[in-house]
């Protein structure tokens, strides 16, 4: 399998971390969806990452759908979600909200990067920041009923898309999730990132 993307997008992080404590081989393809462009257009038109080609040469697009099909190649032993329905449901409910952190976290940053000063607009801004700040604060409390990781004693898909979703946070804009406002987050992220699947895939 290749594995399209940068590691500074969190969720071509979060497939590779994946992948890794899945136990599945994959080679890592760091190409850029704005410099490799036509590199990556090559292998997948969208120019959409994370972008996956199987083994048998079919391309996957989004980081959900990629895992899905990790999935079923791991099997329920190296599983990183919950067997239980009702345990599936909250972790489904945790990778939600790490998700939309990422979301509005690459929102704001790709608003503040690529878009000019002058068309930049503030009330939308002001509005994706309230998600952000949103969607940490949820998690913030979901970390607080855990006494280790979400799947116990066992790292699962919720802790990865959580701590990707911090990691990422810090390095886009640190100055609106800031770190003392939410350390049970902090100290999550910072029990994951030592972690060799972690520092494997670092940026």
């Amino acid at each position: 399998m290749r594995l399209i993307g940068m590691l500074d997008s969190p969720y071509v992080r979060r497939v590779a971390i994946s992948l890794k404590l899945m136990g599945l081989g994959f080679e890592l393809n760091q190409v850029s969806v704005f410099r490799g462009v036509d590199e990556f257009k090559a292998i997948n038109p969208v120019v959409k990452a994370p972008t996956l080609v199987t083994d048998d040469g079919v391309v996957l697009m989004d980081s959900g759908l990629i895992l899905e099909y990790a999935e079923r190649l791991a099997g329920p032993a190296r599983s990183l979600m919950p067997a239980g329905a009702s345990e599936h449901t909250e972790a489904l409910h945790v990778i939600g909200l790490a998700l939309a952190a990422c979301e509005k976290a690459v929102q704001i940053f790709y608003e503040r990067n690529l878009r000019p000063p002058e068309k930049q607009h503030q009330p939308w801004l002001d509005r994706v920041q309230g998600q952000l700040l949103a969607a940490f604060g949820a998690l913030e409390k979901e970390i607080a009923r855990q006494a280790a990781w979400f799947g116990g004693g066992r790292l699962m898909q919720p802790d990865i898309a959580v701590a990707v979703a911090w990691r990422f946070a810090q390095h886009a804009v640190p100055e609106i999730v800031k770190a003392g406002s939410f350390p049970g987050l902090a100290a999550h992220s910072a029990r994951a990132e030592i972690l060799p699947a972690f520092v494997e895939a670092l940026f």
